[in-house]
Parts: structure tokens; sequence; C-alpha cells
């Protein structure tokens, strides 16, 4: 095979998996199937299937693809901030975006995480893998701004990670679902709220 056709190939893949993501954001993770996604791409069920093999594996190349693509948007671009409180702060400004610079329709975490919390399997333990991984880079950078002495040195790191993600999670729902006006500004107040309570004295003054 030439290496044309191994790129036709896998840009093909990334196609169908983009479109995928799309999907499971819409109909969840459980109403994503092959057959399903075939219909939605007017492509053969034996194609993909040659690509995926069975619906959990299916489902798990959509959870890594969100995976990459939240790291390549959020993750990444914040880490290129300078260390201390201007990096938690790009990981908090890069992840109010996700949403819109995912270009998924939303956040597919919070919607699988509500869709898999009661069930078990392979596709869960990635998710939740994942959402861990995540809280550790946050609780990471807060023990590098107290490092850096832009916290104080009693900070909790792992309860600021926690008290952020639940920042998130009320922000997230009050944008989506009560389609509240006010929402970003009162996230952006109470993470506000939250880095002052973690500075040293001296600069929650000034």
């Amino acid at each position: 095979m030439t290496s044309a056709a191994v790129r036709k190939g896998e840009l093909t893949r990334q196609a169908i998996l983009e479109q995928a993501a799309r999907m499971a954001a819409r109909v969840g993770l459980e109403g994503l199937t092959i057959g399903v996604l075939a219909d939605e791409l007017q492509l053969s069920k034996s194609g993909l299937f040659a690509h995926f093999k069975s619906k959990e594996a299916l489902q798990l190349q959509v959870l890594e693809f969100g995976i990459a693509r939240f790291v390549e948007r959020v993750i990444r671009p914040a880490l290129a901030a300078p260390r201390g409180e201007k990096r938690v702060h790009a990981l908090f400004e890069h992840w109010l975006e996700w949403p819109k610079s995912s270009g998924l329709a939303g956040c597919m975490f919070v919607a699988f995480s509500t869709e898999l919390d009661d069930r078990t399997g392979p596709v869960r333990d990635r998710l939740v893998q994942g959402q861990k991984d995540w809280l550790d880079v946050i609780a990471n950078a807060v023990r590098t701004g107290v490092a850096e002495g832009d916290f104080r040195e009693d900070v909790d790191a792992e309860q600021f990670a926690h008290e952020l993600y639940g920042i998130m999670l009320g922000g997230h729902h009050a944008l989506r679902l009560l389609r509240s006006r006010g929402a970003v500004d009162r996230t952006r107040r109470a993470f506000a709220r939250l880095l002052d309570d973690a500075r040293v004295a001296e600069k929650a003054k000034g």
C-alpha cells in the first residue's frame, strides 16, 4: 500500500471519528452504534466494521478522540503559559472555551459522565481515568503556583481542583441547560474568588 493510500485511510478514519464524536454528544455513547453511524455517514456497515470491529471499540475510539482534542485545545496551549497563577488562569480560560473550541457541540465529557456514572466496563474506566488525569493537571499547576510563590504554602491542590471542577460543572449547567445569559460571568467570578483565596496575602491584597 502506498503512503498516499495510507494517508487517505487515516484521513477517512479521522473524519469518521469527528462525526461519531458529534453524534455521541447528541445521542450518547449507547446511542452510537456502527449501524447508526453508517447511516449517518452514508457508508457501508462492513466498511465501518473494518475500522472499529465492535460497538465498544467505536465508543472507546470516540472517547480517545475527544481526550486527544481536549489535550490539543485546552491543556497544551495552557501549559505554554508562564508557571504559577498565570498557568492556572490559562487552564481555566481554555477550559471555559472548550465547548466552543472542541467543535463537538458542548462538552462530551459532561454528557458521557452522566450516562456512564453507574455503569461498569472499559469505556467508563477510560472516561474515569481521563477525568482523573485532568484533575491531576489542575492540581499540579496549583502546586507549581505554590512553588512560584503565587499561592499560599498551605493550599490544598486537590481541593482546589475539586472546587474548580464544581465551578465549571455549575457553569456548564447554567449555560447549556438553563441558557443563562450571565453564566460565563458568574463562572469567572466564582473562579476569581477561588484564586483570591489561594493567593498569598500580599498578592490577594494587591
